[in-house]
Formats: C-alpha cells, sequence, structure tokens
C-alpha cells in the first residue's frame, strides 16, 4: 500500500513538472559583468541586441547603444541583423536572451552569448535609464 501511494505520488509530481511550462536552459554563454564590459571596449565589433519590451528596459535600464528586437519578433527581423558583428543578446536575467542566442547562433550569427542587465546591474555594472518617447499630441 505505502508503494502504491509513492508511486502514486511521484507520478503526480511528474505530471506537475511537465506542466509547468519551464523552457529547457539555453546553450548560449551567460556573460560576466567583466566579459561584457571587455566586449564593450571594442564597439566597433560588437552588437547588443536587446531582446526585452520597451516597457522593461525603460523601467529596469539598459545598455546606451543596442538594437531593439523583442524576443518574439527576432526571427521576423533576422535580414536586419549585421553578420560581421560578434552578437551579445540582452534579457532581464539572461533567461530570453540565452533562447534568442541560441536561435541566432542556428541561423549562422557569431553569437558572444547572453547577458542579463539586473544581472549585470548587481554585478557593478551601470546600466542607462531611457525615457520612453511621449505619445505625439493630437
Amino acid at each position: 500500500m505505502k508503494k502504491a501511494i509513492l508511486l502514486i505520488l511521484l507520478a503526480a509530481a511528474m505530471g506537475f513538472a511537465q506542466q509547468s511550462g519551464t523552457a529547457p536552459d539555453s546553450k548560449a554563454k551567460k556573460l560576466t559583468r567583466s566579459e561584457l564590459d571587455k566586449l564593450l571596449a571594442a564597439p566597433d565589433r560588437v552588437l547588443l541586441i536587446d531582446v526585452r519590451r520597451p516597457d522593461e528596459i525603460a523601467s529596469n535600464g539598459g545598455f546606451p547603444v543596442y538594437l531593439s528586437i523583442q524576443a518574439g519578433d527576432l526571427e521576423k527581423h533576422l535580414s536586419e541583423i549585421p553578420k560581421d558583428r560578434l552578437i551579445v543578446l540582452v534579457s532581464n536575467h539572461a533567461g530570453r536572451a540565452g533562447r534568442a542566442a541560441d536561435l541566432l547562433e542556428r541561423k549562422g550569427f557569431r553569437v558572444a552569448g547572453a547577458v542579463g542587465a539586473q544581472t549585470y546591474e548587481s554585478e557593478g555594472g551601470t546600466l542607462t535609464k531611457i525615457e520612453p518617447p511621449k505619445p505625439a499630441a493630437k
């Protein structure tokens, strides 16, 4: 009887884990603050692509120069991404950035890795707070 209950509980736990919808880990390297700072020291060779929503960039901060393409739209904009630069993908904690990095690598882009903007800041890096543009007056 105890074995049956244990098996039922184990099966329930496995079913719950499968329904949680957690995405698999990315294969992309998660860059530290010092690794990113070294890459940014050669700005003509690196491109930051921020895959967050504009409101996330505005509220959490970002980097002074980047290309903004939300994660869900990345595949539609591949032709706009230069292939002659090393690419770093940015999200809040590098989860979405890692998945975006995996996509770009599969498509033939040179990817250095993924970085979390909030992680970068927690490691002592400075983010730029960017005010979203005001809606045009009618």
